[in-house]
């Protein structure tokens, strides 16, 4: 088994496209490391070391909100009690993330880190055929209309 430390090394750049859960792994990644680095810089306390605390903030929560709306979706892919307990995970990330950007403290920051990095980790270990078992219904799902409603092709960038 390779480390974490192996595994993040893999995702210093943006994923090539195709593989839905290895992105998603890196963007939760990407979104742990900005968090890191404003509790960093989080004893300087000047303007522009706020703005970067809230701005990754923010961008966590924007990701997890594109997670939550896929969750919502119809997944004949995911067992009901795993998108149960995402859609709860979500919502404890929502109410979490409003506290730290109230109070940006290095522990409240430290709960999404470890969030998304745990997560992230789960993704990564996913075997590639299930992935792209996944990747090939979620994109059926987008493709089909519901019906009464016009076709129409969503795509989320993070």
């Amino acid at each position: 088994m390779t480390s974490y430390k192996d595994q993040v090394s893999k995702y210093e750049r943006i994923p090539e496209g195709g593989n839905p859960a290895q992105t998603e792994a890196w963007a939760m990644i990407e979104t742990a490391k900005r968090l890191a680095t404003a509790i960093l810089h989080g004893a300087d306390d000047d303007f522009e070391t706020r703005k970067k605390r809230k701005d990754a903030l923010r961008l966590n929560w924007r990701l997890w909100t594109i997670i939550q709306a896929e969750l919502t979706q119809t997944r004949p892919d995911l067992p009901p009690d795993l998108q149960v307990n995402m859609l709860t995970l979500c919502n404890f990330i929502d109410k979490h993330t409003v506290g730290a950007l109230l109070d940006p403290t290095a522990e409240k920051l430290s709960v999404l880190i470890d969030i998304n990095r745990n997560i992230a980790t789960g993704l990564m270990q996913m075997p590639e055929d299930a992935a792209k078992a996944a990747a090939k219904e979620s994109q059926r799902t987008l493709e089909k209309p519901t019906p009464g409603e016009p076709h129409q092709r969503i795509d989320a960038k993070v």
